[in-house]
Formats: C-alpha cells, structure tokens, sequence
C-alpha cells in the first residue's frame, strides 16, 4: 500500500524484480520510488511516483544505517516482509518486519536506501511441480514468527 500521505502524489503497484529507493515526497513522507528516474522525474521532482507495496510482500532491504542495525539486531541488508502497523487513518503505517520480528515503519528509513522487490505476496508456489501434480498441490504460505 501506500501512506495516506502519498496518496495525491502519482502512484502505481511494484513489480516483481522491481529495484527501488526509499525516497523524501515533497509532503515529507517517506515512501518508495523508482531507482530509475525519467528526464520529467529529475526536472520536475513532483512527478516522481510513489511506488505501492501491498501488505505481505517480500522485500530484499540494502543499506541498513549502523544505528537499525544495532537497534533492531540485523545486518546491512536484510530481507524483509512489507505489512501495514495499522488501518487507521492519518497515521504512518506502511512497515516492514524483519526475520527476528522486529519491526520498522518506512518514515525510520534512510532516504536512498534501495530495496528489490522479491515478490508481490507471502504465498511462494514450488517451481519445480510437475503440471500433472499441480492441481493438488497447494502453495506453501510464507510464515512469520
């Protein structure tokens, strides 16, 4: 999802693969961009889109500045799930959750930070199925302690 406070700046949904930026809006909002900016991005900053996540992707998370890393006991770069803290309204609530549980709202990033968008939801499907197989197969849920 996107902040509410992105909400009336351009927008569209990541891709998987995707490279991303923790970027600075106008608003002040943190939020996610496109590492790759167009001429119309850099000339007029306004135009650069804010990227939506929604709840339960996955991300692969760089850059993690020291003082997180001690905070939060992670490494430089972690992978990540993307979730909401919270469904009311006119607060900051896009987050990420770490491997060991601990949590981040994107506002406590760095801007620059570049993230890679690893998929779009928390359910991963066996690449190596056998299509006659696939029908009783169920996928295998992305599970967070």
């Amino acid at each position: 999802m996107c902040d509410y406070s992105l909400a009336h700046f351009p927008n569209r949904l990541a891709v998987k693969g995707e490279q991303l930026v923790i970027h600075q809006f106008p608003s002040q909002t943190m939020g996610l961009a496109p590492v790759r900016r167009s001429w119309k991005q850099i000339l007029f900053p306004p135009t650069v889109p804010a990227i939506c996540v929604p709840p339960g992707a996955r991300l692969f998370l760089r850059d993690i500045p020291k003082h997180l890393q001690q905070s939060l006991n992670v490494d430089a770069v972690e992978e990540v799930i993307f979730f909401q803290k919270s469904a009311e309204s006119f607060i900051y609530r896009d987050a990420v959750r770490f491997a060991n549980g601990r949590e981040v709202l994107i506002q406590c990033l760095r801007r620059g930070q570049r993230v890679d968008v690893l998929s779009l939801c928390g359910v991963e499907v066996d690449e190596e199925i056998n299509p006659d197989e696939a029908a009783f197969t169920t996928p295998r849920a992305l599970v967070i302690d």
